[in-house]
């Protein structure tokens, strides 16, 4: 049974570890989806399978939203370029965002099952 509250918690810590994370790009936002998935993992507890379930869901609810703001924001100013323009400029960060989401979910489910494991 998944535990929504601990899949807010880690969303949470997500998403402000990713904006204190702008100063170091690549290393920040991975360390930031480690730091929230172990948060999520640790809150479930449940051992090996249930840390990582959370740690997946809260990396993956996270990516999937700030994907779909940067998106919104890209259309947005590709919209100066036209309609043609903000629906190429959305669609690329959708789908650039998506695959980051993607990799971004398994660092976090890593993290999570070591939450998991040190929160029994």
């Amino acid at each position: 049974m998944t535990d929504w509250r601990a899949v807010g918690y880690g969303f949470v810590v997500m998403v402000l570890a990713g904006l204190l994370a702008t100063f170091a790009p690549v290393i920040g936002h991975v360390g930031a989806g480690l730091i929230g998935g172990f948060v999520a993992g640790y809150v479930a507890g449940g051992g090996l399978l249930s840390g990582t379930w959370h740690g997946l869901l809260a990396g993956s609810v996270s990516g999937i939203v700030v994907t779909l703001l940067l998106a919104a924001f890209g259309g947005l100013v590709g919209l100066a370029g036209g309609p043609l323009g903000g629906l190429l400029g959305g669609a690329g960060v959708l789908v650039v965002g998506l695959l980051l989401t993607l990799l971004f979910a398994i660092d976090s489910a890593l993290a999570g099952a070591i939450g998991g494991v040190l929160g029994e």
